[in-house]
C-alpha cells in the first residue's frame, strides 16, 4: 500500500479505451468500504461514460476541462446533510477511488465543481436525487504514455516527517 500511495498522482491525459464496466464497479466496491462519521457513507456514484454529458461537465469549474477527454467520470453526490463532517468523508472516498483504480492500472485526477451555480448545474444535468449535491469528481482512465503533462508539485520534494510529525 505504502507504494500505491507514493506513486499516485493526477493524470489529465488518458487514452479513448473505455474503462470495463467490471473495472468501474470494482473501484466503487473498494471504495465503499471507506470509514465515515457514524457510518453515515454520505456519498453516492455517478458514472458518466456519455462524451456529452463529460463535455457539459468539464465547463462547470476552472480546473475541470480534462473531464471531457476522460473516458469516465466518476460524480461524487455528496448528501446535503448539514453536517461539516460530510466534506471530510467526501474527501475520504475520493482519496479511496483514487488509489483503487491506481491499483489497477487507471489514472485519476479530482475535481471539484464550484462555485454553488456550477454544482445546481451539474445536479440538473445528471438528474440527482434532492438531497444529494454533485461537489466533485474524478476523471479516469488508461493513461496515454504520449502525453505529458506540465511538471507538478512532486519534483519539488515532500517535506520530511520531522517537519510534519511533532510529538507531545
Amino acid at each position: 500500500m505504502d507504494e500505491t500511495i507514493r506513486t499516485l498522482r493526477s493524470v489529465r491525459y488518458f487514452l479513448p479505451d473505455a474503462v470495463p464496466r467490471e473495472e468501474v464497479e470494482r473501484i466503487v466496491d473498494a471504495a465503499r468500504w471507506t470509514g465515515s462519521a457514524r457510518n453515515r457513507q454520505p456519498w453516492r456514484f455517478v458514472a458518466v461514460t456519455d462524451a456529452g454529458v463529460r463535455a457539459e461537465l468539464s465547463r462547470l469549474g476552472n480546473f475541470a476541462l480534462h473531464l471531457a477527454s476522460a473516458p469516465l467520470v466518476l460524480v461524487l453526490l455528496s448528501q446535503d446533510n448539514g453536517f461539516a463532517d460530510t466534506e471530510f468523508d467526501m474527501g475520504r472516498v475520493a482519496q479511496s477511488l483514487c488509489l483503487a483504480a491506481h491499483d489497477r492500472g487507471l489514472g485519476t485526477c479530482l475535481t471539484t465543481f464550484h462555485p454553488d451555480d456550477n454544482v445546481q448545474r451539474a445536479a440538473n444535468l445528471l438528474a440527482a436525487p434532492p438531497g444529494w449535491l454533485p461537489r466533485h469528481a474524478v476523471a479516469a482512465g488508461y493513461p496515454d504514455p504520449n502525453r505529458h503533462a506540465a511538471p507538478t508539485a512532486i519534483p519539488r520534494g515532500r517535506l520530511p516527517v520531522t517537519d510534519l510529525l511533532t510529538w507531545v
